[in-house]
C-alpha cells in the first residue's frame, strides 16, 4: 500500500534518479563487501560482518496497520539477540540488529532497504506482501536471506527468501477440511470466502477453491481492499448466496466487522480466518462475543497459550523483559524466525564463513530445523512450503495472546495431491 501523496512530476523525476543512483550505489556497495575477506580467527566474512560484531536489518512496520505485529516482532528479536550475545553471540561476534520503519509503505521500505542491505548479513523480518513483492528482485541479486512475514506462495522458489510454516494456500485447504469435518457441510453446500486483493488473497483463494472443489462445495468470494473495514454489503450478498460457513483472509479489523454483522443479522455460520486475520485486541471490542462463538483460527504456528515448554519459556522470559507488553502471535513468530536464524549463523560459523552465500548455504542445507516452538521444518527444497501441517485455533479472552489450541498441527487430506497439481 502506497500511502505517500503524489508528487508533482518534477520532483518525482528528480526522486526517481536519486533512487536509481541510490539503488546502484546500493548493490555495488552491497556486492563489495568485499571480496568477501577472512578475519584474524579465520572466519570468512562479507557484508554486515565485522571482526567483533554480525549485524542484521529488520524491515517493519511500527507506525502503519501492522504497528502492533512490528513492535512485537522487533522486541521478540531483540530479546533473542540479548540471550545470544549473553552466551557469546556468533563465532565470538555480538549480534545487532538494525531496524527500519516503514510504516507499510512501499516507497519508504524500498528506501530504507538501500539504506539498510549493504550493511547487514540477513534479514530476520521484512513485514507486508506488497514490501516483499517490492524488494524480491533485490533481496536475490544481494543474496541476502530474508524471513518474510509474508506466506504466499509466489514467494517459494527463491533461494535467498524462506517462507517460514505453510502459504496460505495450504492454510485455506486445512480449513475447508475443518469445517468439512466439523461443521456438517456436504456436497454441492457454499461456502463464502473474504479476502484480501493482492498475493495474500489471490494465494488464499487458490487453496480455498480447490479443496473446496475437491469436497464437492461451491465457493461464494468476496474481494474485498485493505481499506475496507465495514463489510456490511459483503455479509448481505453471502447471506444472500446462501452460504453455510465463512473463510476470512484479510486482517484483524476485516474479521471483527464480519463476525460482528453477520451475528447482529442472524448469519451465524462457522467462520474460520487465516492467522494474519486475528489479533488478541478484538477480544476486548464489541464484536468478541460473537467471535468466541464463531470464528476459529488457521496457523502454522501454535497458540501463544501453547503448553509447549518452548512456548512457554519464551512467554515467560518476554514478559519479564518487557512487562506491560502484549504477549501475541507476533512475538512467537518473531522469537521463532530469530532462533531459526541463529541454528543458521552457527552452522555457517561451524563450517568456516559468514558472507551472505555461506548463510544461505548453511540455512538451504536444513532438513529438519526444530526450534521447539512449533513443527519442524524443511528448508531443503526451495520450491515447497517449509512445512504442510496446521494448527487450529480458537479465540479466548482469558487466554494469553487470545487464542487456545483446538486441534494439534496436522497435515489436511490433499496436500500433497494439490502441490503436484500446482507443478503441473
Amino acid at each position: 500500500m502506497n500511502l505517500t501523496p503524489p508528487r508533482p512530476r518534477t520532483t518525482a523525476l528528480a526522486l526517481a534518479a536519486a533512487l536509481l543512483l541510490a539503488a546502484t550505489g546500493c548493490s555495488s556497495k552491497a556486492d563489495a563487501g568485499g571480496p568477501d575477506s577472512k578475519g584474524g580467527d579465520g572466519v570468512r566474512t562479507g557484508p554486515g560482518v565485522t571482526a567483533t560484531t554480525v549485524r542484521l536489518g529488520a524491515l517493519t512496520d511500527l507506525t502503519g496497520p501492522y504497528a502492533t505485529l512490528g513492535k512485537s516482532i522487533v522486541q521478540a528479536q531483540k530479546m533473542w539477540a540479548d540471550r545470544l550475545n549473553a552466551d557469546g553471540g556468533v563465532c565470538g561476534r555480538r549480534v545487532e540488529i538494525v531496524v527500519k520503519d516503514h510504516g507499510y509503505d512501499v516507497q519508504r521500505a524500498v528506501t530504507a532497504y538501500a539504506d539498510l542491505a549493504p550493511d547487514v548479513l540477513a534479514l530476520p523480518q521484512v513485514i507486508g506482501s506488497p514490501v516483499v513483492a517490492a524488494l524480491l528482485d533485490d533481496i536475490q541479486r544481494d543474496h541476502l536471506l530474508t524471513f518474510p512475514q509474508a506466506w504466499a506462495a509466489d514467494l517459494l522458489g527463491k533461494e535467498s527468501v524462506q517462507v517460514l510454516g505453510t502459504t496460505y494456500d495450504i492454510d485455506m485447504i486445512a480449513a475447508v477440511d475443518h469445517l468439512v469435518r466439523t461443521a456438517g457441510l456436504r456436497a454441492g453446500d457454499t461456502v463464502g470466502h473474504v479476502y484480501f486483493e493482492g498475493d495474500y488473497g489471490a494465494n488464499a483463494l487458490a487453496g480455498s477453491r480447490w479443496a473446496a472443489g475437491r469436497a464437492g462445495l461451491k465457493v461464494a468470494g468476496q474481494k474485498i481492499k485493505a481499506t475496507d473495514t465495514d463489510l456490511s454489503a459483503q455479509v448481505s450478498a453471502l447471506r444472500k448466496a446462501g452460504v453455510k460457513a465463512i473463510l476470512v483472509s484479510a486482517g484483524p479489523a476485516q474479521t471483527a466487522s464480519l463476525v460482528g454483522v453477520a451475528a447482529s443479522r442472524g448469519l451465524r455460520v462457522p467462520v474460520v480466518s487465516s492467522a494474519p486475520g486475528f489479533a488478541p485486541q478484538l477480544m476486548k471490542t464489541p464484536a468478541a462475543p460473537a467471535l468466541a462463538a464463531m470464528l476459529k483460527v488457521v496457523s502454522a504456528a501454535p497458540a501463544v497459550s501453547s503448553d509447549l515448554p518452548g512456548v512457554r519459556k519464551m512467554v515467560a522470559d518476554y514478559r519479564k523483559k518487557y512487562p506491560g507488553s502484549p504477549v501475541d502471535s507476533g512475538v512467537l513468530s518473531g522469537y521463532n524466525a530469530a532462533e531459526l536464524l541463529g541454528a543458521d549463523l552457527k552452522k555457517a560459523c561451524a563450517a568456516g564463513g559468514l558472507t551472505r552465500q555461506d548463510l544461505v548455504k548453511a540455512h538451504r542445507s536444513r532438513s529438519d530445523a526444530d526450534t521447539g516452538l512449533g513443527t519442524p521444518q524443511d528448508f531443503s527444497d526451495v520450491s515447497r512450503p517449509a512445512s504442510l501441517s496446521t494448527y487450529v485455533l480458537r479465540p479466548d479472552a482469558s487466554a494469553v495472546g487470545g487464542l487456545v489450541g483446538v486441534e494439534d498441527a496436522h497435515r489436511a487430506p490433499g496436500v500433497e495431491e494439490y502441490l503436484k497439481s500446482r507443478t503441473h
